[in-house]
Order: structure tokens, then C-alpha cells, then sequence
């Protein structure tokens, strides 16, 4: 059977405007079933609570259950690399977080680009790590202490919760940008790293304020700084540490994202529905009491963002000459 001309341009014009239809049917439908929110850390830490915050806030706008899945292993890349290789549908998200900006150059051989091939959403929030000391040590201030370690090279040894994590790159970001020659001691995350500052076996730490925030304020540590370039509202005194190094910025931060090639009707969906959830007071004042500050970003804001940190944590990377398999 030939179709007349008239039917031709009749069935074009429907094959044309199909993916027109599609796309926004595509955002009022989504969700129609769970969404799977991979963190790659363990259940209890700052990321899996601000997943469960979020998520139970997304499950009651967007009528569909938000489900955290913990995925841990190879600093993160475990989770990162399921999340790459999951559907591009909306379903599968991925929690992005400090530790992925530093293992995109910390790792040699990782089967995924994280500028490329996880999509932008939205920026969650941003805090900074304050760094600490025992109340008897003899800095009271960032001038002091690095005059101390200039004096006594590779005397002071500072802890962290691994290789590679995100607090021991911020203190090699500091030797990097003072010259100063302390030395990082790994631990098997940071508890056991604060046990040994608490009992002097190392000297300085680089750790989030909800987890150093007592003991500064019972006076068994001292805070010299924060690593943020602005003040942090829960230790409203202590200055940051760019006041001492012009320069320095280190901040703990998480944020959304999806695999590559996901609809932009689906991540504009989340991220007005995620940037609604961070203006909420109740889970403002959650994020407070973390420590922490919501940061409001557009996905392309949040993803020029991300391709700074890729960058900044690289060359520190690089000048600390680390690298992980």
C-alpha cells in the first residue's frame, strides 16, 4: 500500500514532535517508583545522616519513597562506579562528596570520569573542618603553630581517618602552602585518629566541627582555625585559617548526582524539590546542628563547582605525590 503525500507529512510531523511530548511528560510522571540514593560511606557518618534527612523530605514531596543505600569500599569509587553504570532514569542518584573531587586524581586507574560521567543535580551543603590541638600544646594560633613546626621539622605529626581522606588533604594542603614539615598519621577512620590527639600520640587534626565541637568546648582541644574561607556560626570565634594563609580553603561538602545522560526535566525536578528541602527552617536547623550550611546552587552551578574541586584537590594530590592503585 503507498500513503499519499498528505499522510507522509502527517506521520513527519507526528515523529517530530513525539520527543516535544515526551520530555516534560517525562517530569510530571517522575517519580512513579523508589528512587535508590547510593552513599558510598557507612550508615552513621555526615553523609548517610544528610541522605536520610533529604531523603525522607523528598519521599513526602514527591509521593515516592527515597531509599539510602549504603555502598561502601576503594574509598567510594565502589558506589560511584555502580551509580556510572546504572540506568539513566532518574532512579539510581549518587551522594558526591569531598572524597570523590580527591580520588578523581588520588586513584590511578578508575573505570569512570566524575566530571563526565556523573551528572550535576544539586550542592547539598558545605562546612569546614576545624583544626585542632591538645589544650597543652604551645600554639594558640595558626602564625604560632607554624613558627613551632618550622623550628621543629617533622616533630608534629597530625592524624587523620586514611590516606587520601579528605582531612589528611587538607593538612597536606597546608604543608603545601606554608612549606611546614608535619607528618600525616593514617588511622582507621577518624575516632581512633581523635582518641590519639586526645592522648597526645599525634599533635593537630583537621576534623569536622559536629565531631571536635565538645571536646573544644569542655577545653581538651584547642581550635586555631577554620578551614572555611568564612567563620563557621557554630564556633563563631575562631578565625579561618585563610586569615594566616591567604589562599587556603578546604571544605567538607556532599551534593547530588545521577549517571551521565540523565533527562534535564528529571534533574531540574530534584534540584528544585532538594533546593526546597534546604530552605526548610526544620532542616536548616538539622544542618546547624551538623555544623554545617545548606549551599543553594543550580545543577550547572554545582557542576562548575565540582570541576574546581576535581582541580584544586588535584594539585594537591599531586605535590603530596600520593596515589592509591
Amino acid at each position: 500500500m503507498r500513503l499519499s503525500r498528505r499522510a507522509l507529512l502527517h506521520l513527519s510531523a507526528g515523529a517530530v514532535m513525539l520527543p516535544t511530548i515526551s520530555r516534560p511528560a517525562i517530569a510530571q510522571t517522575y517519580p512513579s517508583q523508589p528512587v535508590h540514593w547510593i552513599v558510598t560511606a557507612a550508615a552513621g557518618g555526615p553523609s548517610d545522616t544528610l541522605a536520610r534527612l533529604l531523603g525522607a523530605w523528598l519521599s513526602k514531596q514527591m509521593g515516592q519513597q527515597f531509599i539510602v543505600e549504603n555502598r561502601t569500599g576503594a574509598g567510594g569509587n565502589i558506589g560511584t562506579e555502580f551509580v556510572v553504570r546504572s540506568p539513566a532514569d532518574g532512579y539510581t542518584i549518587h551522594m558526591t562528596a569531598t572524597s570523590d573531587a580527591i580520588n578523581a586524581t588520588l586513584y590511578d586507574k578508575l573505570n569512570f570520569n566524575l566530571t563526565r560521567d556523573i551528572t550535576p543535580i544539586a550542592c547539598l551543603m558545605r562546612g569546614p573542618f576545624v583544626m585542632v590541638v591538645r589544650s597543652s600544646f604551645p600554639a594558640r594560633t595558626v602564625p604560632e603553630f607554624i613558627a613551632y613546626a618550622k623550628a621543629n621539622p617533622g616533630k608534629i605529626s597530625f592524624g587523620s581517618g586514611g590516606t587520601g581522606f579528605a582531612a589528611h588533604i587538607a593538612g597536606e594542603m597546608l604543608k603545601m602552602m606554608t612549606g611546614i614539615d608535619i607528618v600525616h598519621v593514617p588511622y582507621r577512620g577518624q575516632a581512633p585518629a581523635m582518641t590519639d590527639l586526645l592522648g597526645g600520640r599525634v599533635q593537630v587534626m583537621f576534623d569536622p566541627v559536629v565531631s571536635s565541637i565538645g571536646h573544644i568546648r569542655n577545653g581538651e582541644l584547642r581550635a586555631l582555625a577554620v578551614t572555611t574561607s568564612t567563620r563557621s556560626e557554630a564556633l563563631p570565634d575562631v578565625p579561618p585559617l585563610s586569615d594566616s594563609v591567604p589562599g587556603y580553603e578546604a571544605s567538607i561538602w556532599f551534593g547530588v548526582g545521577a549517571p551521565r545522560h540523565t533527562p534535564s526535566d528529571i534533574v531540574d525536578r530534584l534540584n528544585r524539590e532538594i533546593n526546597a528541602g534546604l530552605a526548610d527552617p526544620n532542616l536548616k536547623k538539622r544542618l546547624a546542628e551538623m555544623g554545617t550550611v545548606p549551599s543553594i546552587m543550580s545543577p550547572e552551578e554545582y557542576g562548575k563547582f565540582v570541576a574546581e574541586e576535581v582541580e584544586k584537590w588535584g594539585k594537591v594530590v599531586r605535590a603530596a605525590h600520593l596515589k592509591v592503585g
